[in-house]
C-alpha cells in the first residue's frame, strides 16, 4: 500500500481507521479487512497481554492460610476441618491479580439439582479466561435450604479462583473433607425410587447399606454402587414365605 496505508500506531480504534480511511480515499471493502485486521490484532495482544500478566502474578503468589475452623455433628458422626474461607482466598488473590491488571468475577445458576459456579479473569485489555464447578446444596451441619445454596456457592467460589489461577491454599492435602458431597440426580432418584416401590425393597435397609439418610443423600460416585444393589435385591415380597 502507499503513503495512505494506516498503521496501529496511527489508529487505535475502529472509528479512527474508518475516519482516517475516509479522509484517504481508501474503498469501503478494503476498510472491512482493515477492521477486521485491527481487530484480531488487538484481540491477540489482548490474549498475549494476559499470558504475561499471569506469568508475573505466580512469579509472586499470595500465601493464602487455612484461617477458618469447622466441626458439626451429624447422626454420622462429627464432622471436622479448617479452610481458608472466602474473604482469604478473595481478597488475596484479587490483592495480587490488581498489581498486573488483572480481576476475577464469579456466576452462578441452577439446574438439575445442582449449583454451577464460574469464575472468570478478566484483563484490562479485555481477554479473560474461566472455569466452572458444580455440586449439590450443602446440607451437612443442620443448615436449612438456603443456607445450604449459600454454603456451597462459596465453596465452589473458592475452588474455581484457586482452581484458575493455578494456586493451593497451605495445608491444602487436607482440606475439602467438609466439601459438599456431589449428590444423585433428581432422574437418578426417581429411577431408584421406582424400583424400590415396584420390587418391595426394604428402604431403610438399602439406606443403610449406602450409609445415607435419605436417597437425596446418595452421593454420585455411589450411584452405580446403589443400582447393583437395587436390581439384586429380591424385596420384602418376594422374601415373605
Amino acid at each position: 500500500m502507499t503513503e495512505t496505508a494506516l498503521t496501529t500506531s496511527q489508529a487505535h480504534s475502529p472509528v479512527e481507521i474508518m475516519q482516517q480511511a475516509m479522509a484517504s480515499g481508501v474503498k469501503p471493502e478494503d476498510l472491512e479487512k482493515m477492521l477486521s485486521l485491527q481487530m484480531k490484532w488487538e484481540e491477540n495482544e489482548a490474549k498475549k497481554a494476559y499470558v504475561r500478566a499471569m506469568a508475573a502474578f505466580k512469579k509472586n503468589p499470595p500465601e493464602i492460610i487455612k484461617n477458618q475452623h469447622v466441626k458439626f455433628t451429624t447422626t454420622k458422626g462429627v464432622t471436622e476441618y479448617d479452610h481458608a474461607n472466602l474473604a482469604e482466598v478473595s481478597n488475596k488473590i484479587n490483592e495480587g491479580l490488581s498489581i498486573h491488571g488483572l480481576s476475577a468475577s464469579w456466576s452462578t445458576k441452577q439446574e438439575n439439582n445442582q449449583i454451577y459456579v464460574t469464575c472468570k479473569i478478566t484483563h484490562e485489555l479485555g481477554h479473560s479466561e474461566e472455569t466452572s464447578l458444580n455440586c449439590g446444596a450443602d446440607t451437612s451441619g443442620g443448615k436449612n435450604a438456603i443456607q445450604g445454596i449459600g454454603s456451597t456457592i462459596t465453596y465452589l467460589e473458592r475452588y474455581t479462583l484457586l482452581s484458575l489461577t493455578g494456586l493451593a491454599t497451605k495445608g491444602m492435602d487436607n482440606d475439602g473433607a467438609g466439601a459438599p458431597p456431589e449428590t444423585i440426580t433428581a432422574k437418578q432418584k426417581t429411577e431408584m425410587e421406582k424400583i424400590i416401590t415396584d420390587k418391595g425393597v426394604d428402604e431403610a435397609a438399602f439406606l443403610g447399606y449406602m450409609k445415607a439418610e435419605s436417597i437425596d443423600d446418595i452421593k454420585l460416585k455411589d450411584h452405580k454402587k446403589a443400582m447393583v444393589a437395587l436390581n439384586k435385591a429380591q424385596g420384602k415380597k418376594e422374601t415373605k414365605k
